[in-house]
């Protein structure tokens, strides 16, 4: 089925919006490929990246992130998030009389426990900060939470989240709440084309399920986890995942599609098109045939989703995480941390360039070849140069622990 066949888009309503995957063990070298011509100074010229800047001077005001102490998945859970956000100076004007829209992180639905622990406890997103998130959220008037999450299944989201002991019924009962997989039109007749601002890294805009434009407040709820081909996967990374596996997955064209988005890490064969190419909508196409390393298209690619796509509240859960990679997959690097730590800020660039400091890389501007962007472009500067939101540790107001008493090396 083409694309072009699918229910057509409508256009985004809102004027404020202006390696290792999971099938295979992504190992590259080299340089990156060919670059666009350069459109900043320093060193976004080693980047090659060409972003528009945007007007004026970075905005900072919302460049505030809390590090509270959370040692387990109990009832402290809900108290170091209320404490975090107290730090943060509340989320009510956020969120009151608001739906709000949590994208959690299923990382596919692959329910494969690492380290004789239950999947929450690594490489997903536990129960316990669903729970406490949602609890609070109504607490500080929101009238409607929808959580979210595009899975590599058929079934609702409702049904997946069951197999891995969520209680549905105890979140039904904090109020109204939502499930939405949105790995395909879902419940709407049409998906939302939400424009990047700016010229785009790769994509001018995207096709999203309509959960992702019909919400006030976007949360992105997260684990603190490294990642093979992006460097870390936090709050911006988690965003990599709206995107509907019916539209940018590896079975793009058929909304029965439900394979991952190996055509967003490098462009590969579609069967029938006479290009030889996977269509997605959106893209840019010479930076489509220009970059096909997964290194530059990943971070380049999550820039983009978090400028079309803005993020209101980051949440890490660093209670216990992984280490090495973002999934089983990724082999045996792989290990089980325990920072004992909720980071939570209200930009996502801020927030994560303070857990990737957290896991002990001190420079979270580090270019390309520097940890943990050893193999891939640091999408954490590329969010910066689009004017997402600094990364510069000396700009961002930390509250709470301090990076230096919430240190938890990654990498010995």
């Amino acid at each position: 089925m083409n694309i072009h066949n699918l229910p057509t888009p409508k256009t985004c309503p809102r004027a404020a919006r202006a390696g290792c995957n999971r099938r295979d063990f992504l190992r590259w070298s080299g340089t990156i490929a060919a670059a666009a011509p350069f459109a900043f100074s320093g060193a976004l010229h080693a980047l090659g990246a060409e972003v528009s800047p945007g007007s004026g001077a970075l905005n900072l005001s919302n460049a505030k992130v809390a590090i509270v102490s959370c040692r387990d998945y109990d009832a402290r859970v809900h108290a170091a998030m209320k404490e975090a956000f107290d730090l943060l100076g509340g989320i009510g004007s956020l969120v009151k009389n608001k739906t709000v829209t949590v994208k959690v992180n299923l990382t596919g639905t692959n329910f494969a426990d690492v380290f004789d622990r239950p999947v929450g406890e690594s490489y997903m997103t536990h129960y316990s900060t669903v729970l406490a998130l949602t609890g609070l959220l109504f607490d500080a008037g929101a009238t409607r939470v929808r959580l979210v999450e595009s899975t590599n299944s058929k079934s609702s989201l409702e049904s997946t989240i069951k197999l891995i002991g969520w209680d549905v019924n105890a979140l039904h009962a904090l109020g109204r709440v939502e499930f939405e997989n949105t790995r395909n039109l879902g419940a709407s007749k049409a998906y939302a084309e939400l424009k990047v601002p700016g010229s785009g890294l790769m994509f001018s805009s995207f096709h999203f399920n309509h959960a992702y434009d019909e919400t006030d407040v976007m949360v992105s709820l997260c684990k603190l986890k490294q990642h093979i081909t992006a460097g870390v996967t936090l709050s911006m990374k988690n965003l990599f995942g709206i995107t509907p596996n019916a539209l940018y997955g590896d079975e793009a064209g058929s909304e029965d599609g439900t394979a991952g988005r190996g055509v967003l890490h490098s462009p590969g064969p579609k069967s029938g098109s006479q290009s030889g190419r996977v269509e997605l909508p959106g893209m840019k196409q010479k930076e489509a045939e220009s970059f096909t390393e997964p290194g530059v298209r990943v971070p380049r690619i999550v820039t983009d989703i978090c400028a079309a796509r803005p993020i209101h509240l980051s949440i890490i859960d660093g209670i216990t995480s992984m280490g090495g990679g973002e999934g089983p997959w990724c082999g045996p690097q792989l290990k089980l941390t325990k920072p004992g730590v909720l980071i939570a800020g209200l930009n996502p660039v801020s927030t994560d360039a303070v857990g990737t400091a957290v896991m002990g890389f001190a420079n979270p501007r580090a270019q390309r070849g520097t940890g943990p962007f050893e193999n891939c472009e640091n999408h954490l500067l590329l969010a910066e140069a689009a004017r997402l939101g600094t990364a510069d540790l000396t700009k961002i107001d930390v509250r709470g622990l301090t990076i230096k008493q919430a240190l938890y090396p990654y990498v010995s």
